[in-house]
């Protein structure tokens, strides 16, 4: 035996003993009713994925094109940087150029200078030392 046939014992009233059973019979009919009846699908919850998915697509897409303007911008300035230390060897390689041929141009006439003080030692008659004495020699003929 059940609670409700043990609460329907002890109804003495024959009324509300009746009226509880139609009550309980429309509750029964009534929730047969809800569980058979067709449902709506919400379909917001059945494509919410797909409007995740949009948004992490273009959460991505808006990404990407934010680092790809930063790195042609880096990108830029690097080209620019190494442009200026080219230019900048290129300059101190031309400068080390000339000051290499302005020594080689001084060492030259040094060379020069030096060629022509041992070709006039050289070309004498008489050493340096002897000089003296060759004018004697010259000044009394042949002696």
């Amino acid at each position: 035996m059940s609670f409700r046939d043990k609460l329907a014992g002890e109804i003495d009233d024959p009324v509300l003993a009746q009226a509880l059973k139609h009550f309980k019979a429309s509750v029964d009919a009534w929730s047969e009713a809800a569980y058979s009846r067709p449902r709506a699908v919400v379909r917001t919850a059945r494509h919410s994925w797909r409007r995740a998915a949009g948004w992490a697509l273009g959460c991505v897409l808006a990404a990407g094109s934010l680092a790809g303007g930063v790195y042609e911008h880096y990108h830029r300035q690097e080209l620019a940087r190494i442009k200026t230390m080219q230019a900048a060897a290129q300059e101190a390689l031309q400068a080390r150029q000339e000051a290499e041929q302005s020594a080689a141009a001084s060492a030259v006439t040094k060379d020069q200078d030096l060629l022509a003080t041992v070709d006039s030692d050289v070309s004498r008659e008489v050493p340096a030392a002897m000089e003296p004495l060759a004018q004697l020699m010259d000044e009394d003929g042949a002696r």
